[in-house]
């Protein structure tokens, strides 16, 4: 039976309902689902629809919160830089880090403190160490202003963080989850023991009722919304809300490296390569008061970013420069700082219940990073709610993919290429990359390109794309170009449209 197909078949009753399709939403039903839970996820959009989808795409430990004392969200989360890791070698991988000591900011002293600390926080640590560079011999300072003499090069790790989500639904609905997208919870309310909760089709707009023990309101931005609104319940945590955009421009300078720029402001900034020909630059820290639907970056925000090179590098970019921008609004926990960018990242859990039953668990705040442990402490909380249940188990399961020999992306890549050699070096390169060991599922028993069908821009083809809208829920032409991939970047408007018409033939046929 194909792998979209494993999920359980929809039922009207569950023993959890999970509303939201971000990565705490899929990470918590995929760790209930592995304890036995008949679990429902229903996300009103697509899969990383908004937040998930809008990060600086880094696992890592948080350098900047050692700042701010938040010592065991550092801890924690350079742990969990670890796990993630081993679990998901083909999305997630080693960066190295440039932060250049610029006079007059944080002195050298504090610079080289938190680094010791970052360096021997985590318990387990197997990238590379940090140490001092001189900006002046060395290569990592070649596209660098001269002013900028002496730097720091640490460890940290890039993610792939829209496919992160999409694995964590594929491994819950393997493990029996039912996983509906474009399904909205439109209302919600207790009835003995458990929940009732209507559900309606986002598309043909069609409801059904399903029940449900408890519930996670895993809504990201508007999980205060759903608790006040959808579920009619009343809660002392709140939500802040933070606009965080980011800008792409043609590639800035050459390596693997990453750089971290530190501003006048205080602030620190991203410069990262980015698929392969580009520049990603972010992010901002914005207070948002609007509506957390989609959002854009501003013209002082992009301004801002612009100018955060320029204070840098020798290149300089202006607005013009700028080939793609995205925003998105990050639910932190609102815990009365003063400054958007001290506000903390560490997440918040608060559950409700009437009387031990219809219990209701709302997630405020978090990070990519952390997403795996705050859902075993999700389902931790939980337990009383669940007799019975098995015992956490995600800490050393690989996500769907990733079950390659050591972790070892590169032994991968090379055995796909001699196992497929009519593949182009750059399209292997990006299936295994974003695909794994399921990438075998896409070529199947093809021997040349023209057995993988029709092909559309930046190497996609007709067989990736119906694996995708099998096996990870695309619907349309904007979740594959820039969600299930970023091929958005080399595509062309005519065939962006070719994509989309072979989409609306593929689902009118089914």
């Amino acid at each position: 039976m194909p792998a979209a197909q494993r999920q359980r078949e929809p039922s009207d009753a569950y023993d959890l309902l999970v509303i939201g399709g971000g990565i705490n939403g899929t990470g918590i039903a995929r760790d209930a689902a592995g304890r036995g839970l008949s679990v429902l996820l229903a996300e009103r959009g697509d899969l990383a629809g908004f937040t998930s989808s809008s990060s600086t795409k880094l696992i890592h430990g948080g350098l900047r919160y050692l700042e701010y004392y938040e010592f065991r969200l550092v801890r924690e989360a350079l742990a969990e830089r670890e796990r993630l890791l081993r679990q998901a070698p083909h999305v997630i991988w080693p960066l190295r880090f440039v932060l250049p000591h610029d006079e007059g900011l944080r002195p050298a002293w504090m610079l080289r403190l938190g680094l010791f600390l970052y360096d021997h926080l985590a318990r387990l640590r197997t990238l590379q160490g940090s140490k001092s560079v001189d900006l002046r011999s060395s290569p990592y300072g070649a596209p660098l202003q001269k002013r900028l003499t002496r730097g720091f090069v640490y460890s940290d790790c890039w993610v792939e963080d829209s496919r992160l989500v999409v694995l964590n639904a594929m491994d819950a609905r393997e493990r029996g989850a039912t996983v509906l997208t474009r399904t909205g919870v439109v209302s919600a309310r207790r009835d003995g023991d458990g929940w009732v909760a209507t559900l309606r089709d986002e598309r043909g707009g069609g409801e059904r009722t399903v029940r449900a023990k408890a519930v996670v309101n895993a809504a990201g931005p508007w999980v205060s919304a759903t608790l006040g609104g959808t579920l009619g319940i009343n809660s002392r945590a709140a939500v802040r809300l933070i606009k965080g955009s980011h800008i792409v421009v043609k590639r800035l300078f050459p390596g693997d490296q990453a750089y971290i720029l530190q501003q006048p402001d205080k602030r620190i900034i991203f410069a990262i390569p980015y698929e392969r020909d580009f520049t990603l630059i972010g992010t901002t820290d914005v207070p948002y008061d609007g509506e957390p639907g989609p959002v854009s970056i501003s013209r002082d925000e992009t301004d801002y970013l612009c100018g955060c090179v320029n204070r840098s590098f020798d290149t300089r970019i202006t607005p013009a420069d700028v080939v793609w921008s995205y925003s998105g609004v990050r639910p932190l926990y609102d815990d009365a700082a003063e400054n958007a960018s001290a506000v903390t990242r560490d997440y918040v859990l608060d559950v409700e219940d009437q009387g031990g039953k219809a219990a209701v668990l709302s997630v405020f705040g978090g990070k990519i990073t952390t997403y795996r442990r705050l859902a075993e402490h999700a389902i931790e909380k939980l337990k009383p709610f669940f007799p019975g249940l098995k015992p956490a188990w995600t800490g050393d399961a690989v996500l769907p993919g990733g079950a390659m020999p050591d972790a070892d992306f590169d032994t991968f890549l090379a055995k796909l290429q001699a196992e497929k050699p009519f593949l182009p070096a750059e399209t292997a390169r990006r299936l295994a990359r974003a695909y794994g060991t399921k990438a075998r599922e896409i070529v199947g028993t093809a021997q040349s390109m023209a057995d993988l069908g029709e092909v559309f821009d930046g190497g996609l083809t007709a067989a990736e794309v119906d694996y995708l809208r099998v096996a990870e829920w695309a619907v349309t032409a904007e979740d594959i170009l820039w969600r299930r991939s970023k091929l958005g970047l080399r595509t062309g408007p005519e065939s962006a449209a070719r994509l989309a018409a072979y989409l609306d033939r593929r689902a009118e046929a089914a």
